[in-house]
């Protein structure tokens, strides 16, 4: 599969020449650093479950009343960003395939402006989904310890404020990317972006497991309602933590790659790495399938809904 404008200097790097790339490619080693032959059928497919999936998420937030709270709202956004993703990939496969069977012609010009807006949307669904994972953290993390608090501190308004930040926010930065996408220090600053929120979230769950246990063991004799609601809490933290870990997952090789452009963009082994760009989108989009599954999986309300919808 052949990636976008941007994207495509990201798998083969700009500071880097052909030759030296070819002979490092060489000398590194025969069959490794060939990649993977990915059909577009496999980016098509995927792109259609991935876009169902997280239809039917957002679909079963807004029916079910129980879900219309912050957090859900949250995770409504977060299957959006899912969303972004499977639509540019479904349109990219699309075109592509439309192009190559000649049953579409394009004028050149017209194809990249395709790029552009289809890379836009793929930089955007990075950014919003990494931001929305923050915010899930943040919003469980007052769940659990400021639970009477909770709804004097996430009102809806501060929410509707958040999401609305977050969506400018990821815009504004894609379109940045998208303009400078040549430029060392974009990608130094989406790599410190990427690692930054990781450390966020880390110190969040860490600091919600260790802690969680003695919080609601020193309430439970005092109140029981906040102890059974901070358990629910502690269950929706354990969801997070696992969304957490299927994101790093399958952005991880991603961001490792564009490390590597930053860091080692000539070295035979770096090269090497970069052959499996197309491997790292198809595991960007195996993360926008894997997400509404873990949803309906962990959560009882929205599993129920989600039955309702599909029946």
């Amino acid at each position: 599969m052949s990636t976008l404008a941007p994207l495509r200097l990201l798998r083969e790097p700009w500071n880097a020449s052909e030759g030296n790339q070819s002979n490092a490619t060489a000398g590194a080693g025969g069959a490794w650093c060939q990649g993977l032959d990915i059909p577009n059928e496999l980016f098509l497919v995927l792109g259609l479950v991935s876009l169902v999936e997280n239809l039917l998420v957002v679909a079963a937030i807004l029916k079910n009343r129980n879900l219309h709270s912050p957090t859900y709202y949250f995770i409504c956004c977060l299957a959006v960003s899912d969303m972004l993703v499977s639509v540019s990939n479904l349109a990219e496969t699309l075109f592509m395939l439309l192009m190559e069977h000649g049953v579409l012609v394009i004028h050149a010009s017209i194809v990249r402006h395709m790029d552009n807006f289809i890379d836009m949307l793929i930089c955007s669904s990075v950014v919003s989904s990494l931001s929305f994972l923050g915010v899930i953290a943040v919003d469980r993390y007052i769940t659990i310890f400021y639970a009477l608090r909770y709804h004097s501190i996430m009102t809806l308004q501060r929410a509707v404020v958040t999401m609305a930040s977050v969506w400018l926010a990821s815009t504004v930065s894609s379109t940045i990317f998208i303009t400078y996408y040549n430029n060392t220090t974009i990608l130094l600053c989406l790599i410190g972006f990427f690692l930054f929120m990781l450390v966020l979230m880390l110190v969040l769950y860490i600091h919600m497991f260790t802690l969680a246990r003695h919080h609601l063991h020193s309430i439970s004799s005092q109140q029981k309602q906040p102890t059974v609601y901070r358990s629910s809490s502690l269950k929706g933290a354990v969801t997070l933590t696992i969304l957490l870990g299927v994101f790093f997952i399958c952005w991880g090789p991603f961001f490792f790659h564009l490390i590597l452009i930053v860091t080692c963009p000539t070295n035979p082994f770096c090269t090497c790495f970069f052959s499996y760009f197309n491997l790292f989108l198809i595991l960007i989009i195996c993360n926008s399938v894997i997400d509404p599954l873990i949803y309906a999986f962990r959560s009882q309300e929205l599993r129920r809904t989600l039955r309702e919808v599909v029946l």
